[in-house]
Parts: structure tokens; C-alpha cells; sequence
């Protein structure tokens, strides 16, 4: 990888690969999606928020964490190792689902940038 091209929200290396390996084709297919499903998960993420289900919370941010593992969505994988095993009051997941979003959608625009350079 040259040291022109680095992003902290993706890892290049990875994406590089399947790049390589894959074609830009599936790498697009794959990265369609994600962003089908993501939105599934942040709405049963947020749904066990408002429940305040400690069982869902993780088993739902564990579902989003493998698949940002997947599309090389490295930072927005590791907030989720965090917030996956949290056990702190409701209205503070209300903040970090806030977070998840927010850094859902940076890591969205970070892929499609990277995807439109290839």
C-alpha cells in the first residue's frame, strides 16, 4: 500500500486485496449490501436501546460489528468491540447510538470516496 492513500475510517489493506482478488464488481456488491443492512442493525440496536435490553444491545452490535469487519470499516469496528460489551445506563447508549451513526456514515462516505478513486 504507498503512503499516498490512507484513511483512518477504512483499511485500504484489506479493501486493496479484495480489490485485487475480487474485482471492483463484487467490491460493490458487497459494499450494497452493507449499507442494506446496516440499516437493519442500527434499527434493532436502537430498538433494544429503547427497551434498554442489554441482551439485544450486544447481540445486535456484535451482528454490525462483524459486518464493518467485513467492508474493512476499521475504526467503526472498533467502536463497536466497545459498545458491544458496555453496560452503562440507557440514556448513555442513546449517546453512543448517536456515535454509531454518525461514524456509520463517515465510514459510508469514506467507502464510496475510496470505491469512486478504483
Amino acid at each position: 500500500m504507498g503512503t499516498e492513500q490512507s484513511s483512518p475510517y477504512l483499511d485500504l489493506e484489506l479493501l486493496e486485496g479484495y480489490l485485487d482478488n475480487l474485482g471492483k464488481n463484487i467490491i460493490e456488491k458487497m459494499f450494497t449490501l452493507y449499507c442494506q443492512q446496516v440499516e437493519i442493525y442500527l434499527k434493532n440496536i436502537e430498538s433494544a436501546q429503547l427497551n434498554n435490553s442489554l441482551i439485544g444491545w450486544e447481540e445486535h452490535c456484535h451482528k454490525m460489528k462483524g459486518a464493518t469487519a467485513s467492508v474493512g470499516m476499521c475504526q467503526l469496528h472498533r467502536k463497536l468491540k466497545l459498545f458491544e460489551k458496555t453496560d452503562v445506563a440507557k440514556e448513555k447508549k442513546l449517546i453512543l447510538l448517536e456515535e454509531l451513526k454518525l461514524s456509520n456514515e463517515q465510514a459510508i462516505l469514506a467507502f464510496k470516496s475510496w470505491l469512486e478513486s478504483k
